[in-house]
């Protein structure tokens, strides 16, 4: 079996996460890490036993990598840090969003292809197992032929200050993204034609001028038409919570469900109610890993040391970027707003 030397760049919350399942993985020999802040670094390298620690993610290619997840924030480092790492040779796991522009988004995609690098984004609901199962029914014809989808998720305002504080991206961009990438998935071939979106003003208003929550409107070329639903202003009782739920409705048969995290509630006489597992990356129980997460970490190693093809692939996450723009766009416009029917 071959190893692979894998350096991972940010080693915060998911950073963090990757760097664990990476250390235990049978196919990762070394690894390596940067991150900026002294003391997460030393915390993460001495739990993984990595081979070199450093503050500076050129020094990680500057070793002997196969591989790198970029892990970093603000999303603004993704461009620059997911450029250098094609630059050197390195094949890209990058969290989402891909880039902030399409052009970014295009000369990251151009340099992959150029150099035949496996370029992956960190589409990780793929990876669950409810999600997977909704694709599955599609595929298979179980639905029938799809008419309509619904996804509505949120998260707590906990997240949606850390997120909405660090980058001026909606929730459109940065929690919508996963159920259009979902959606575009299930769905393809057909391509996403027209988009249509309204956002709400209220909460995050004031302190980090983004909306509170955008609920957005897709009409395929089939004629599909698919809503998502995305906020973050939930109570922060239990701060990193994600609730979801599903709508595919076909000709044939409708999927309904539930991945709304309230299926374990702890209620505690000193600190009230919990609800444990709530997490979209998933986290650590013991000896299993409860979440999507290390399943896609460990897909991307695979890829790189079996030379498979990877899930989620920045072409794909392009469109979902066009989809994602665009309603934004709509939402400031008040106008639905037309996509181009030729992938590019």
């Amino acid at each position: 079996m071959r190893q692979i030397n894998l350096g991972i760049v940010g080693t915060g919350w998911c950073g963090g996460i990757r760097a664990d399942v990476a250390a235990a993985s049978p196919l990762v020999d070394r690894l390596h890490l940067a991150e900026i802040r002294p003391e997460r670094l030393a915390e993460v390298a001495e739990r993984t036993a990595a081979s070199t620690a450093t503050a500076d993610y050129h020094d990680v290619l500057a070793q002997d990598v196969d591989a790198v997840i970029v892990s970093a924030t603000p999303e603004t480092v993704h461009h620059p840090m997911a450029r250098d790492c094609l630059l050197a040779g390195k094949h890209v796991l990058l969290e989402k969003p891909l880039a902030l522009t399409l052009d970014e988004a295009d000369e990251l995609i151009g340099l992959a292809e150029e150099r035949d690098l496996k370029f992956a984004i960190g589409y990780s609901q793929r990876f669950n197992a409810k999600q997977a199962y909704v694709r599955q029914c599609v595929q298979d014809g179980t639905l029938g032929r799809p008419v309509s989808a619904l996804v509505s998720r949120h998260i707590t305002r906990n997240l949606g200050n850390k997120i909405g504080g660090r980058i001026k991206l909606s929730p459109a961009a940065m929690e919508a993204t996963h159920d259009i990438d979902f959606l575009l998935w299930c769905l393809a071939p057909a391509r996403p034609a027209t988009v249509y979106a309204q956002s709400v003003y209220g909460v995050m208003k004031d302190a980090h001028d983004v909306p509170d929550c955008t609920w957005i409107t897709i009409t395929m070329g089939d004629g599909v038409v698919v809503v998502v639903g995305a906020g973050w202003i939930l109570p922060p009782g239990y701060p990193n919570f994600s609730t979801t739920t599903i709508e595919m409705v076909g000709s044939e048969a409708a999927l309904l469900i539930d991945d709304s995290h309230r299926d374990i509630v702890l209620n505690r006489m000193d600190g009230g109610i919990s609800l444990p597992l709530s997490t979209m990356p998933g986290e650590q129980v013991g000896h299993v890993y409860a979440g999507p997460m290390a399943a896609e970490t460990i897909h991307f190693l695979e890829a790189v040391a079996l030379d498979r093809p990877v899930l989620a692939t920045a072409r794909q996450a392009r469109t979902v970027m066009e989809v994602y723009l665009a309603a934004d766009a709509s939402a400031e416009s008040g106008r639905p707003v037309t996509l181009d029917p030729v992938p590019v």
